[in-house]
């Protein structure tokens, strides 16, 4: 039986459907937006396509698939051209809509061409990676990157419904569940502390009997986030929480080169930096540190930079990150296991540097 939740944000509001078998329910969906009379363009990746070809095509009742290269170098530009033209080569009106089915990457490049197109139209989501299901499906955070940096262009536009079916995680590669883990520590260490000792005592894997009940406990901690700061204007706290350990990440994956690491492996490190700068702040003790670096090793994660980067190169995509305000980037650090806060003021240069030097960044290269 399937359960489910429910963002709560006035006219944009939209549920959260849980369940091991929901293809009869996507498929109904679809079908039933195909039955009055409107178009519908289902989105994936070349990798979902292959590994889940049937079940997509059963999904999509008819609707036009267009499959795309897997991998983060898709939220670019190039992709969502491609994906702007095929709305319009199948005449989807502002009445139609767009099916996301896959990871992040997917979720982000479709919702952020649904807000683009013809000024915005409706888009599902039908997350395929763990990653997606406890984050990025969920909150209406959508859009692409550039070579400045990640996520620079975007908009905040909310699904109509998302649909979680734990049934797409038995083909998932074992590096891309690990991937997903990084954003399941990252809700227990920002709000849930009795979910970041559950995973502490016991790692959490595909077969683990609480997979289910952990991704519900995400989206909503997810949800209530996001219905009390939607678009993340809070001064303090609200939304930014959740970009916990995401400003060493995005530098990183920048740096690095979007594909060396996977989205969920970059947090993790930055996780680890996060927890680093918190104590370095006097916020957590050492123990603490620890704790998240255990954590992360535990579910096959990194916790270091797996080959030298160079620190001015990294420094500088932290100047461009996205939560920079009035020309200082915002860390979120660790106030407890369980609890985090945004902060800015008292962060030096020099204390971001060290985190990324013991994360194993170098001064030159």
């Amino acid at each position: 039986m399937a359960d489910a939740l429910t963002v709560q944000l006035g006219e944009r509001s939209y549920p959260i459907t849980f369940g091991s078998d929901l293809a009869r329910s996507i498929r109904e969906q679809i079908s039933g937006l195909v039955r009055t009379g409107k178009k519908v363009v289902v989105l994936t990746d070349q990798t979902v396509a292959r590994m889940q070809g049937a079940a997509i095509e059963m999904l999509a009742a008819g609707a036009p698939i267009l499959r795309v290269d897997a991998g983060e170098e898709t939220k670019s530009l190039g992709a969502l051209g491609q994906v702007l033209d095929f709305l319009a080569e199948n005449q989807v009106d502002r009445t139609g809509a767009l099916v996301a089915i896959g990871g992040g990457v997917i979720g982000d490049l479709g919702g952020f061409a649904a807000a683009c197109y013809l000024r915005g139209i409706d888009f599902y989501q039908v997350p395929t990676t763990l990653l997606a299901m406890v984050d990025s499906s969920v909150g209406g955070k959508t859009g692409i990157n550039l070579r400045a940096g990640k996520n620079l262009v975007g908009a905040f536009h909310q699904p109509r419904a998302v649909f979680i079916d734990t049934d797409f995680l038995k083909t998932l590669p074992a590096r891309e569940f690990a991937a997903g883990m990084a954003e399941v520590i990252k809700n227990g260490l920002l709000g849930d502390a009795d979910l970041f000792g559950r995973i502490e005592r016991a790692p959490l894997t595909v077969k683990s009997v609480e997979l289910a009940e952990v991704i519900q406990r995400c989206c909503a901690l997810k949800a209530r986030i996001v219905e009390a700061d939607e678009r993340e204007l809070a001064r303090e706290g609200g939304r930014a929480l959740l970009n916990l350990g995401h400003t060493f990440a995005h530098a990183i994956e920048q740096t690095a080169g979007y594909g060396a690491y996977l989205h969920g492996e970059a947090v993790a490190i930055g996780l680890c930096a996060a927890a680093r700068l918190s104590e370095k702040l006097g916020l957590i003790a050492d123990t603490e540190v620890g704790r998240v670096r255990a954590v992360a090793a535990a579910h096959a994660l990194p916790t270091r930079l797996n080959a030298p980067l160079a620190l001015p190169t990294l420094m500088a995509a932290v100047a461009r990150d996205k939560k920079v305000r009035a020309g200082l980037p915002r860390f979120v650090v660790l106030e407890k296991i369980g609890a985090a806060a945004t902060r800015h003021e008292g962060i030096t240069g020099s204390m971001v540097e060290a985190c990324f030097r013991e994360a194993g960044a170098v001064d030159s290269l």
